[in-house]
């Protein structure tokens, strides 16, 4: 007689494998397949308005009271939706957690084939963690780059418009306007603020604080002085934006001049592993003779560890803060 428990087993697998895969798939979606089209609004705000959205309701979703509250440390899950608002992504903590369980449980299934299940489990775990974060650490730093990059030609913008006379509410939405994502939301949301009640220092405050960039704080403390002390706001934006310039142009020469010595550290960092995979490849024996030795873990793991802290000490000789 044929037992059935392990048929009934392998299809309950089976059918959380498929879960699984529909509820990461779902994720993946929700984050990067965002469907647009040229007839749709320019920018996410823009978007929301379309929609229907109120004012308030866009305050709500893009700027995260987590990163305006001031006087206070901010918790573990103030920082992860910071770092979610910082990523551009308004989507909720859940479906990165769910992403992270997927990835997490599809490491450990795959990874529990060669290693003890608690490895298994702490691989699984590691990189259940880790990628989410590495990820949306990655979109964090691309989109900062690109609003660092579009803010000079936002404060000329502004500047031109008090020059002719527009309030600073109206240059505001000039650049809402007229300048794509990520610009335009970030200053459609200072819009919003100064349009529901907030003073203009205090919604740049605020857009400082969500960008998280240098120059976002320079231009904060710019309007925030000017707007206390009074001055010629335009001439201020003109040689504030000319400064941002200079800075990025500068960046990109000691990027340039840098080149060889970033790409000396890749080639040594990565250059062990190829060495491991190639004999591995062409002569497994070669570590396989002795890798069911007592002391090969203890190697293995302080080669490893080298390899990280080189590759670590390398990456900080030839990356310059300016």
């Amino acid at each position: 007689m044929i037992d059935p428990q392990p048929n009934i087993l392998n299809i309950f697998i089976y059918i959380s494998i498929f879960i699984g895969i529909l509820l990461a798939f779902e994720g993946i979606n929700q984050l990067f397949l965002r469907k647009e089209t040229h007839k749709e609004a320019r920018n996410r705000r823009m978007k929301m308005i379309q929609h229907g959205a109120s004012t308030e309701e866009v305050l709500q979703l893009l700027r995260d009271p987590a990163m305006t509250a001031s006087g206070h440390k901010p918790s573990l899950n103030a920082r992860f939706r910071g770092l979610l608002v910082q990523a551009g992504l308004a989507t909720s903590p859940v479906w990165i957690i769910l992403a992270g369980t997927f990835i997490a449980a599809l490491t450990f299934l795959a990874a529990i084939q060669f290693v003890v299940s608690e490895y298994a489990l702490i691989l699984g775990l590691a990189l259940g963690v880790a990628t989410p974060m590495l990820v949306l650490m990655a979109m964090k730093d691309a989109r900062s780059k690109k609003l660092t990059k579009q803010l000079p030609d936002a404060l000329d913008l502004m500047a031109r418009g008090l020059k002719v006379g527009h309030p600073v509410a109206v240059t505001v939405g000039n650049v809402a306007t007229d300048l794509p994502d990520p610009i335009g939301s970030e200053f459609g949301i200072i819009q919003d603020q100064i349009n529901y009640g907030d003073d203009v220092a205090t919604a740049f405050h605020d857009f400082a604080q969500r960008v998280g960039t240098e120059d976002a704080k320079y231009l904060a403390v710019s309007i925030g002085i000017q707007h206390g002390t009074g001055g010629n706001l335009a001439r201020v934006l003109s040689i504030l934006s000319q400064t941002i310039r200079d800075r990025q142009t500068m960046q990109k020469k000691i990027k340039a001049i840098s080149a060889e010595g970033r790409l000396s550290s890749l080639i040594l960092t990565i250059l062990p592993v190829i060495i491991y995979l190639s004999i591995e490849i062409s002569t497994p024996t070669f570590y396989g003779d002795v890798r069911n030795d007592p002391l090969f873990p203890y190697f293995a793991s302080v080669i490893l560890g080298l390899t990280i802290t080189q590759g670590l000490i390398l990456k900080r000789l030839v990356k310059f803060k300016f």
